[in-house]
């Protein structure tokens, strides 16, 4: 994922440390139920369509501006499905970043799917119950979309 311009100022001055960003991410369907992967070109991983919100940008506009960005497909978001925050990530560079992710459901409404940028080695449509290998973390995020359960979160510990 190409670093956006103010992360790169935020760098600049903070160096490798960890930092702490806003994310999001789409699981988008097709009329048939089909879902939106793209296949990140930095780790090969399938993956739902996610980025990082420019500042100032709302949650739902930027998952939908992603989804554009690198897929070609129009899409509307519906729902948060899912608010988590993920296990810290280290860069080949050694940046160190740990995302607070907000995860909607979205409706494609045009376009093709396509490579759109080079984030992606491949997008496509799949079947609900012919996915490519993904991790657990991205598998939970269509069961949820899927789902017509409340907004999943992780829960208070009662400590």
């Amino acid at each position: 994922m190409p670093t956006p311009d103010f992360i790169r100022t935020i760098r600049a001055s903070a160096g490798h440390q960890l930092l702490w960003l806003p994310g999001v991410s789409a699981v988008v369907f097709d009329d048939e139920g089909r879902v939106l992967l793209g296949q990140r070109a930095d780790n090969r991983k399938w993956t739902v369509i996610n980025g990082i919100p420019d500042p100032g940008e709302q949650p739902a506009a930027a998952a939908v501006r992603e989804v554009y960005e690198e897929t070609g497909v129009r899409c509307v978001a519906e729902r948060v499905v899912l608010v988590r925050s993920g296990n810290e990530v280290t860069y080949p560079n050694g940046d160190m970043c740990q995302y607070m992710d907000v995860t909607f459901r979205c409706r494609a409404v045009g376009g093709e799917a396509r490579v759109n940028d080079d984030e992606s080695l491949q997008v496509g449509w799949f079947e609900v119950d012919a996915l490519p290998a993904m991790d657990e973390r991205q598998l939970f995020r269509i069961k949820q979309a899927l789902s017509d359960e409340p907004t999943w979160f992780e829960p208070m510990s009662s400590d």
